[in-house]
């Protein structure tokens, strides 16, 4: 009866729960997923970014973050600043307008929606008579002047959003003023562009999507102005002392009109087409930018030759006799510049040209020669190659964190050194306690090093393994030459590049020894490097090894991908993590799991083959083990293969069903029914049978054949110095888990240092263990005679752990996809089990060991175990005793991608991805929160409200 009773309650240690686990999602790091609108306020100094999933993200000064979900979920269009405000408005896809605002609470600013709100036209009318198509808000901050597809101006207050009906300004009041001749009726559909005069805020210019440019008074709500384009209108910009404008045009040309108090109607001063004579894109959006120099700045988007470079994402800037047309990777969404807000300024002089592009946030630097780009401190483009794993390291040493800032500093000469120039609001959060690195691995061989301290995720240093390898693509290709004659002047600009030269190269496995400096990465086809760090550029030959896994395997064909070839010689690398040794796996299949022992200078790494060790100090193979079971076909054919055995998938899929229908029958047969299931799985004896009998709240696991395919795939590799012979002599030891649920165990002889380099590295097995579930295993763990995980290699010698406990006996845990064992070690017999509790069909996904601090005291903390499920969610087990402490939901369950991207740090926190491009942080610890906290202050209101620049804002329809 003992098995049905349950745990009693236990106040103190409920208490203290409380005071070691909460679960937040903290912020998100990268770039936003799908954007679809820009929006900048000069005043606060804020960069606001939409998405077409309805979310909205303000970004200022490093660390300053906001983030707002409209309820609807639809894509935001538009967002525009209200002057000298700290509030802004979006424009969703259903026509509905949101009011926001940063309001400050608990010593924090706060993004809040106050206010939505639907234009709605008389009874019976069109959609299209209250269809929203361009936004402005009026430098008077009482009041928003929305244009329509049908042509009305409607003005909404501010912020009740009550429509204004007396002063809309209808097509019919607009023509009243325009000469017969010129206009009709079609002309003043459709409002493209709302633009406020910079000088006089009673007037405002109105562009119809037709060519028709109209000043309106709206003191006297008439017409002062007409002008008439002959090419269907893009946008407008007024220049800064008020007497010209600038209209660009669906050709790829602009004008620029004259502004005078004696002619009502006037005729462009000039008409250009900049990238003519041929048919042109069209400049869907520009600005005319004055300087002391007299030479003005002329950014416009688009205006490519459309049979040439139609296929382009572009925007030219044009300086005097400088040009450049900015060529990026992705469509451009919209842009904006930063310049002289002072009202008392004459003019603009333009700092720098902020691009919001689908897939990343590029910055140009206006003022420097060249117009370099600006290293973002934030928004990185993660996905600039698709990510394939992700490895985080905590508490980096001091020295090592400098010696990869320096690396990467020689990378980033190319960068411009001016401040970032979206500096609005204060972080006010502490500094992190501690040094992260976040390291993601990718599709193009690339290793990114990200600082994870903080809230702003900042790329440190970029890795490449291309150069051992011979590629298609020349690594000294420079993307950014420009020939002298040629026309367009394209330069590319960016860092998102989705083309990988060669899906081989993908990196599977990273491992970095924070202490050493030792870092091994593991890719698509089977190639394992070790590195090091070394200061200075330097060549060298990278020495080759071959680990054939297949060894004594007689009637196995590999039909899947080739291993890559690799250049003969010397290499040159760069100044950081240079390889000097490549171990080759055969087959060349992807490397699955890989562990690195920095101290014994040992590294060993798994396919679906097998798994090998290799000693890195001596540069020799020391041995390799073939898991593969003979039914393992599948496992031959490689990932990359296109001859994957259709009917052996679905035979597969059909003995399952059948095995598991056969097992309920059996058992709903009772328990006269245990002699047939024995016969029918003869491989397992009784005993166990009664190992998977369980409480009425535990699932029942179902046993594996040793026939299902992959069971040779090695999931997990685990150094360890602990007792694996007898109990009274340690040894160093490696321990290797399948996807079949068996275990091996070597036991392993490192010389000592005065003799490493002269006597071999030696391996022999000493256990192999069966599970009898036979599910994949997922982790292993010694614990010491404390009950206390072994620490990492080095962490003792550089005092930043206890020596291990080699006095009380050592016990070894097992942690498979569906349960958790914990054996006594030498002997390996069975101590304590926690078998998962679910009957949604619940699987151990991820698991790690994280250290648990209270937020009351520094004096207590404890280390548990973090597991993620195949269900999403997470769950807490204490350590020895495996007792589940709590469970939180984090990542629905239909979130395969972002199930399997999920890491955990050694200190209660993770990151699992959202998006391509994003990760979402979140906490499991009390004391370990990284999270935004930062305010925004009103700077104060100039008293000429007349100067406000509505250029800054962009106030044409999206298309």
């Amino acid at each position: 009866m003992r098995r049905f009773l349950r745990p009693g309650h236990d106040p103190v240690r409920e208490r203290l729960k409380r005071d070691l686990f909460q679960f937040n999602k903290t912020v998100e790091h990268g770039f936003p997923h799908q954007p679809s609108a820009l929006g900048y306020s000069p005043f606060l100094r804020l960069m606001a970014i939409g998405t077409r999933s309805g979310a909205i993200k303000l970004y200022g000064a490093p660390g300053v973050e906001f983030m707002g979900l409209h309820e609807e979920n639809n894509t935001v269009m538009q967002i525009h600043f209200i002057p000298d405000q700290c509030r802004l408005v979006t424009l969703l896809d259903d026509n509905s307008l949101h009011l926001w605002s940063l309001k400050q609470h608990g010593g924090t600013s706060e993004l809040r929606e106050e206010h939505r709100f639907t234009l709605k036209g008389p009874p019976g009318s069109p959609p299209s008579a209250t269809q929203v198509t361009a936004v402005l808000p009026h430098s008077s901050r009482e009041v928003l002047y929305l244009g329509t597809e049908s042509g009305n101006i409607f003005v909404v207050e501010l912020p009740s959003f009550r429509v204004l009906e007396d002063r809309t300004i209808t097509p019919e009041a607009v023509l009243q003023r325009i000469p017969e001749d010129n206009c009709n009726r079609r002309s003043c559909e459709l409002v493209e562009a709302l633009q406020e005069h910079p000088k006089n805020p009673d007037q405002i210019l109105i562009g119809y999507s037709r060519g028709l440019i109209v000043l309106w008074d709206l003191q006297n709500n008439k017409a002062t102005h007409h002008f008439l384009g002959s090419q269907q209108l893009e946008n407008l910009y007024w220049q800064r002392d008020g007497s010209k404008f600038i209209s660009c045009h669906y050709d790829g040309s602009y004008s620029q009109w004259p502004v005078s108090s004696d002619n009502s109607q006037s005729e462009p001063l000039e008409n250009t087409v900049p990238y003519g004579p041929f048919p042109c894109k069209a400049i869907s959006k520009i600005y005319w930018q004055t300087t002391k120099n007299g030479l003005p700045y002329i950014i416009f988007q688009g205006g490519m030759p459309r049979a040439s470079y139609g296929d382009r994402h572009s925007i030219s800037v044009i300086h005097g006799s400088q040009q450049t047309a900015f060529d990026f990777t992705s469509r451009v969404i919209d842009f904006f510049i930063i310049f002289s807000s002072d009202p008392a300024a004459e003019f603009d002089d333009p700092s720098a040209l902020v691009v919001l592009a689908e897939e990343e946030l590029v910055v140009i630097d206006l003022k420097s020669a060249g117009w370099p780009a600006v290293h973002p401190p934030y928004l990185a483009s993660l996905h600039c190659s698709a990510i394939t794993c992700s490895h985080h390291v905590s508490n980096i040493p001091l020295k090592l964190w400098e010696r990869i800032i320096s690396a990467g500093s020689k990378q980033n000469i190319h960068y411009s050194s001016m401040p970032w120039p979206i500096d609005g609001g204060t972080n006010i959060a502490p500094d992190p306690p501690q040094r992260d690195l976040l390291l993601t691995g990718h599709e193009d061989g690339t290793v990114r090093f990200w600082d994870a301290s903080g809230v702003c995720l900042h790329l440190l240093y970029k890795l490449s393994t291309v150069r051992v390898f011979l590629t298609d693509a020349d690594p000294n290709d420079n993307m950014n030459t420009l020939g002298e004659e040629e026309w367009p002047p394209l330069r590319k600009v960016g860092t998102f590049d989705p083309y990988s030269d060669d899906p081989r190269l993908g990196i599977q496995k990273i491992y970095l020894c924070k202490y050493s400096g030792y870092l091994a990465v593991a890719g698509t086809a089977g190639q394992v490097l070790v590195m090091e760090l070394n200061d200075e550029d330097a060549e060298h030959v990278v020495d080759h090894a071959e680990a054939d896994l297949l060894q004594d395997q007689e009637g196995y064909r590999w039909k899947g991908h080739e291993k890559l070839k690799t250049r003969d010689g010397p290499v040159r690398f760069e100044a950081g993590f240079q390889p000097f040794v490549l171990v080759q796996c055969q087959p060349p299949a992807v490397v699955t799991s890989l562990a690195l022992h920095s101290e014994w200078k040992l590294v060993a790494f798994g396919t679906s083959h097998g798994f090998g060790l290799f000693d890195h100090q001596q540069k020799r193979l020391v041995f390799v083990k073939c898991t593969l079971h003979p039914s393992d076909q599948l496992a031959l054919e490689g990932p990359l293969s296109r001859v994957k055995s259709l009917k052996k998938s679905l035979r597969q899929s059909f003995r399952r069903i059948r095995r598991s229908r056969v097992s309920s029958r059996k058992r709903r047969g009772g328990g006269g029914n245990a002699s047939e299931v024995q016969e029918a799985n003869a491989k397992f004896d009784q005993d166990v049978l009664q190992e998977m009998e369980l409480a009425p709240v535990q699932r029942k696991i179902e046993a594996r054949s040793a026939e299902d395919s992959f069971t040779g795939f090695v999931r997990t590799l685990y150094f360890a110095d602990t007792f694996l012979r007898d109990s009274s002599r340690h040894c160093p030891s490696l321990w290797a888990g399948t996807n079949g649920g068996t275990v091996y165990a070597f036991c392993l002889r490192v010389p000592p240092a005065e003799r490493r380099m002269d006597e071999p590295v030696r391996a022999e097995q000493a256990k192999e263990i069966q599970l009898m579930h036979r599910a994949p295993v997922v982790g292993i763990l010694v614990l010491d005679g404390r009950s206390t995980p072994l620490p990492e290699p080095l962490e003792v010698a550089h005092d930043l752990s206890k020596s291990p406990d080699m006095q009380g006996s050592h016990q070894l845990l097992v942690v498979s996809e569906e349960q958790f064992k914990v054996f006594t070690l030498p002997k390996v017999s069975s101590k304590l089990k926690l078998k998962l509790t679910a009957l949604e069909g619940c699987r151990v996904r991820k698991v790690t060991v994280a250290n648990f601090g209270s937020c009351k005291t520094d004096d207590y903390s404890e280390n548990d175990l973090a597991v993620l499920t195949n269900l999403g969610d997470i769950q807490i087990i204490s350590l020895p005793f495996l007792k589940l402490q709590i469970r939180y939901p984090c990542i629905r369950k239909e979130d395969v991608s972002g199930i399997a991207s999920c890491v955990f740090t050694k200190y209660g926190q993770g990151f699992y991805l959202i998006s391509p491009s994003e990760f979402e942080r979140f906490s499991l610890s009390t004391k370990w929160l990284v999270e935004p906290r930062c305010i925004v202050d009103m700077p104060e209101v100039t008293s000429n409200n007349h100067v406000h620049k509505p250029g800054t804002e962009n106030t044409a329809r999206k298309s």
